[in-house]
């Protein structure tokens, strides 16, 4: 692993969206992720700032659901074979008002973590 960044004080909005069968993730670093269903399956479509949208399957649930890790399915606009992108993602519900976010990047075959913490104020 390369190294891992965590970012406090990020802007983020949730909204609900298509009829409600949707949830909007926008975070001010230029990433959104929705999360849908899909079937039975949860998924989310990462909207990178590497200008691209992985798409993800919900494939691990912590106790009570207090965290959720979402497994690469496939992705679309993707530059090149060894261009970077989230292969791996996870929520973490750790209070009502505190959340946090890290996702699993790859690119040219090195690996580094990101994780945003999130707090309602």
């Amino acid at each position: 692993m390369d190294g891992e960044r965590v970012y406090q004080d990020q802007r983020t909005h949730y909204q609900v969206t298509g009829s409600e069968s949707a949830v909007v993730e926008d975070l001010s670093n230029g990433m959104t992720s929705v999360y849908h269903l899909d079937g039975g399956d949860l998924r989310m479509t990462h909207f990178c700032a590497a200008q691209n949208q992985p798409r993800l399957r919900a494939t691990a649930f912590g106790p009570d659901n207090s965290s959720i890790r979402f497994s690469f399915v496939d992705i679309t606009n993707l530059r090149s074979p060894g261009a970077g992108h989230v292969e791996r993602s996870e929520i973490r519900l750790l209070a009502v008002n505190h959340i946090v976010l890290q996702f699993h990047f790859v690119a040219d075959g090195k690996e580094k973590d990101e994780m945003l913490e999130l707090t309602r104020r």
